[in-house]
């Protein structure tokens, strides 16, 4: 669950339009094979799209409910909040994540910190991969950074839990294992949906938030 404060998290009420989906860096076709462009509208433009305009409509009732101290129904849209916008925060990640130009192994300090942490580039994918398959329904597997130490670590989170405010870890690279990611391709074989998508990583990306991390 989030850890800020009911009203940190709404930033007050607002008639506008609080969230937008955000534009894809690349087309809905640019990472075939390994995703193709069915799947990539489907995801963007209906299953994002949703979590914002979902996250849109739970911030005032979110507000409304505290300003009333109705508990039950702060609960109710807390739970809504939680899920909406950790659908919002994972995808915005997700699409930054991939390239029809990635792949390959990370250099600099980010291949440096994954080896020294992992032994190496290998047993870190095979870790990541093992322990995102392994997701029991819908969720995600990261790679995330500890903003304290500094520390690299994988983790998973169920359904739409942001990494960040559930784990501590600040998010680099996000998988994403619901089935609406895959299944219109890959049917049920989420193993080879994993395996493929390291084709496709953005490394320059993750080495970005890795070293936005460091500097802090």
């Amino acid at each position: 669950m989030f850890h800020t404060s009911l009203r940190a998290m709404v930033r007050g009420s607002c008639s506008c339009t609080l969230y937008t989906l955000p534009l894809l860096p690349y087309s809905y076709e640019a990472l075939e094979p390994v995703v193709n462009r069915e799947i990539m509208e489907i995801h963007h433009s209906k299953h994002h799209n949703t979590y914002v305009t979902n996250l849109n409509s739970v911030v005032p009732k979110l507000e409304a409910a505290v300003e009333a101290k109705n508990i039950s129904m702060v609960m109710t849209y807390q739970r809504d909040m939680v899920f909406n916008a950790g659908g919002h925060i994972n995808h915005s990640i997700f699409w930054q994540n991939l390239s029809p130009n990635g792949g390959g192994a990370p250099s600099g300090v980010l291949g440096d910190a994954i080896t020294s942490t992992f032994s190496s580039f290998d047993k870190f994918k095979a870790e990541l991969s093992a322990l995102t398959v392994g997701v029991q329904g819908s969720g995600w597997g990261w790679l995330g950074v500890d903003p304290t130490t500094k520390r690299l670590a994988i983790a998973k989170c169920a359904n739409q839990d942001p990494l960040l405010p559930t784990t501590g870890l600040v998010p680099l690279l996000g998988i994403d294992v619901w089935e609406h990611a895959y299944y219109l391709q890959y049917k049920n074989v989420r193993p080879q949906y994993v395996a493929k998508i390291w084709d496709i990583v953005n490394w320059k990306d993750i080495q970005q938030r890795y070293e936005a991390v460091l500097r802090q």
